[in-house]
């Protein structure tokens, strides 16, 4: 995957915790990995992409991450999981790959169309991609409390052209 895919993802994180939630996020070392399994107890955010890339996004917040999250985005008390932080989770989503895909589209010929936001919640459910798929693996840290909130961003894309291609309809 080229770095001009990634970094579009990244900086779209930085602007919306800066910009929305009013607090700096902190990349860690990428890694890359063949699954996107979430950790049990999680909020998962999915969306796709099509175009001249195609692939998947995905953001995963532990069950207290996104709590604050949405506390933070939507400006209200939130004490458990609901269809408030549910929204809040798409909607973050939907900016930081709304972001990138600005930054993406560029002078394109095809230009990247995004899918709806997909959010899952729960202890016992597994994520299935294209077993090609390899998922870069983008750990953030913020200090949206008074202690730090971890989460990933994951990315799995394909360039137009590529092997694969017929999975990158769109």
């Amino acid at each position: 995957m080229k770095v001009e895919y990634i970094n579009p993802f990244v900086e779209s994180v930085y602007d919306l915790f800066t910009t929305m939630l009013g607090c700096e996020a902190k990349r860690g070392d990428i890694s890359m990995t063949r699954k996107n399994d979430p950790p049990s107890q999680s909020v998962v955010a999915i969306i796709g992409l099509s175009g001249s890339v195609c692939g998947c996004v995905t953001m995963v917040f532990p069950a207290r991450t996104a709590i604050h999250v949405a506390h933070r985005l939507l400006g209200c008390q939130i004490d458990e999981l609901n269809q408030d932080v549910m929204d809040a989770v798409s909607e973050m989503i939907n900016i930081v790959a709304g972001g990138a895909k600005a930054k993406l589209n560029g002078d394109q010929d095809k230009p990247a169309n995004l899918s709806l936001p997909t959010v899952i919640q729960g202890a016992d459910y597994k994520i299935q991609h294209p077993s090609w798929s390899v998922w870069l693996d983008i750990p953030f840290e913020s200090q949206l409390v008074h202690s730090t909130c971890a989460f990933p961003l994951r990315l799995t894309m394909r360039e137009r052209g590529s092997p694969h291609e017929d999975s990158c309809r769109g």
